[in-house]
């Protein structure tokens, strides 16, 4: 699992750790019993202090996604997160919001980015 930062999104990187962390518990990226990085070895990946991983780590653990173990590591629990309909249109505008405010950083405009998904879409 690669986790990622968008320090631009304006989101705290506790939320988007989590965010990552959970739709790849719920795509099947990761599953039951996979471990984590620890938490020394993600903020050091991330470039973002330790503090930051633990709370995301915590409340994921709160939710029940997680399980750690003092001295072996964080695991992915038993537990399934549910994206529902909403918090899946919520991700998808944080998406292309993102998109396009960096398209438009290069100067391309909208029919320029449509026609670009458009012919990324027919190449796959």
């Amino acid at each position: 699992m690669d986790l990622s930062l968008d320090t631009k999104s304006g989101v705290p990187y506790y939320r988007q750790i989590i965010e990552q962390v959970k739709f790849a518990i719920a795509r099947g990226r990761i599953g039951t019993g996979d471990q984590l990085p620890t938490v020394r070895q993600l903020a050091v990946h991330l470039s973002i202090n330790p503090n930051t991983v633990i709370r995301a780590y915590r409340e994921l653990e709160i939710e029940g996604l997680l399980d750690t173990q003092q001295g072996s590591g964080t695991f992915v629990g038993n537990h399934r997160p549910e994206i529902d309909r909403l918090e899946k249109e919520r991700m998808l505008d944080q998406i292309l919001t993102e998109l396009l405010a960096r398209a438009s950083s290069y100067g391309f405009s909208l029919e320029d980015v449509v026609e670009g998904l458009r012919r990324r879409k027919e190449a796959s």
